[in-house]
């Protein structure tokens, strides 16, 4: 099959297409033919040679898929032969074929195209689990998601209107925050010309939001726990901004503060599994509904890997970038 190898450490143009071996699966795994993939930051954080794959998993790029399933190992039961599925990876999802456990397998959503089911897996996973399960976000409260217009911003707004919170955002061009609006964002903040801390306040009536989902780390960690509200959640999913900082903990115990961070990508095969299966039971209906749609920005084929890292890094895309095969 052609998948797209790393070649060394470095910029986009590391990325090559390549004929590999095809993948062998495992007894509880199912083999896909892949529709399409979907880019992830971590990604390029791997291309770079910051981020390496967990023991066992792929060395290509790719956390998430759609496609139909062309083999099935002697102890899945679910899953068939010719079944159209997404699914979450810990790796090869820039390939032609992917091996994947079948606990992280989700059927297509109803009213969804194959193609554009790839971009639901990880950022379904990634925020459920993080922002649902851990930080218990519920109807009436409010909800701040830094970074609006990406692919974890854009689905975060969709399922979190849907939950019945009230939804903050943070961009830093008027034309995503339109486009964040649109998607249901009940307050939209400029980061470059607004301070979100001010803002939030100003909406919350002094109170804070109750739970933020951050990717920017070290330069907004101070600036975050000002927005919260008592018994306020923080939760960190990425350090864009860097990992080091310096913090006064003192409003960590006036106000009973959560922080937490967590990775989806390093996480045990049985905790994705329950994690995959939340979201199906949670999410799946949502989409159904039409109350969570895709956002697909542009679309390239895998020959194309490096340009397609490009606009990611240029970070003027909207929602999630794919690849296929």
């Amino acid at each position: 099959m052609k998948a797209v190898v790393i070649t060394s450490p470095g910029g986009p143009e590391v990325l090559q297409v390549q004929e590999v071996e095809n993948p062998k699966i495992k007894d509880d795994e199912v083999l896909i033919k892949m529709e399409a993939t979907a880019l992830n930051r971590a990604d390029t954080l791997q291309r770079k040679g910051s981020y390496p794959p967990p023991p066992g998993a792929s060395q290509y790029p790719g956390l998430e898929c759609s496609g139909i399933i062309e083999a099935v190992g002697k102890n899945v039961t679910r899953w068939k032969i010719g079944d159209q599925v997404c699914a979450l990876l810990s790796g090869g999802g820039y390939a032609e074929k992917v091996a994947v456990p079948a606990g992280q397998v989700l059927p297509v959503p109803s009213g969804i195209s194959l193609k554009d089911a790839a971009s639901f897996p990880e950022v379904a996973c990634t925020v459920w689990s993080t922002v649902f399960m851990m930080s218990r976000l519920s109807s009436g409260e409010s909800f701040l998601v830094h970074g609006g217009s990406s692919g974890i911003g854009t689905f975060a707004i969709q399922i979190a209107k849907y939950q019945g919170a009230r939804v903050f955002v943070t961009a830093g061009l008027e034309e995503k925050l339109a486009f964040c609006k649109d998607l249901g964002a009940d307050v939209c903040i400029n980061y470059k010309t607004e301070d979100f801390v001010a803002r939030v306040k100003e909406e919350t009536g002094g109170k804070g939001v109750d739970v933020i989902l951050d990717n920017i780390g070290a330069p907004y960690f101070q600036r975050n726990l000002s927005s919260l509200n008592i018994d306020g959640r923080l939760f960190l999913i990425g350090f864009q901004g860097g990992t080091i900082t310096e913090v006064n903990l003192v409003s960590l115990l006036a106000r009973r503060l959560t922080v937490q961070g967590a990775g989806l990508r390093t996480r045990s095969t049985e905790n994705k599994a329950l994690i995959v299966s939340e979201v199906e039971k949670n999410v799946w209906p949502a989409i159904a509904a039409g109350k969570v749609k895709p956002v697909v920005y542009k679309s390239f084929p895998l020959s194309k890997a490096a340009e397609a890292h490009q606009l990611m890094e240029s970070s003027t895309h909207i929602g999630k970038i794919l690849l296929i095969p």
